[in-house]
């Protein structure tokens, strides 16, 4: 039975998303402290970083980890927008989770972190393979978009 189970979460496309993952938190963390370092607000080098990571993100998950290979333009702005959106939403997520459990019920913001981080990791990735992602039995899109 465990074997079972481990085959079914442990696999080629939920190993590259986790190695891609790590690889989009140090596009992250590089961009931001490059951009902070050269003297840029930290806001902005925060944004500015967040949208290199969920580009880099969108391009690894699209070509590796779910192996999307349709270019048209009107479905790769689909895959592109729900991603974005879905980034967005989870950044959202992570935001209020935070505010809740540091500041409502003091849990310690090392141990929120990795708790909010996990659920995100996990909405990510549920969100990328059963919405944006998505594949037929055939291995096609399910838009309609031709």
């Amino acid at each position: 039975m465990f074997a079972k189970i481990w085959r079914k979460f442990v696999n080629r496309e939920s190993v590259t998303y986790v190695l891609f993952g790590v690889l989009t938190t140090a596009v992250d963390w590089i961009t931001y402290t490059v951009l902070w370092r050269l003297g840029t607000d930290y806001r902005v080098s925060t944004a500015l970083s967040w949208a290199a990571a969920v580009l880099f993100a969108f391009v690894t998950n699209k070509l590796f980890v779910f192996q999307s290979m349709e270019f048209r333009p009107a479905f790769l702005w689909r895959e592109f927008s729900g991603f974005v959106a879905a980034r967005a939403a989870t950044g959202v997520f992570t935001m209020v989770a935070m505010i809740v459990m540091v500041s409502g019920l003091h849990w310690n913001e090392f141990f929120g972190k990795l708790v909010v981080s996990a659920v995100s990791l996990v909405l990510n990735y549920l969100f990328s393979k059963w919405f944006i992602f998505k594949k037929t039995d055939s291995g096609a899109d399910t838009d309609g978009i031709r």
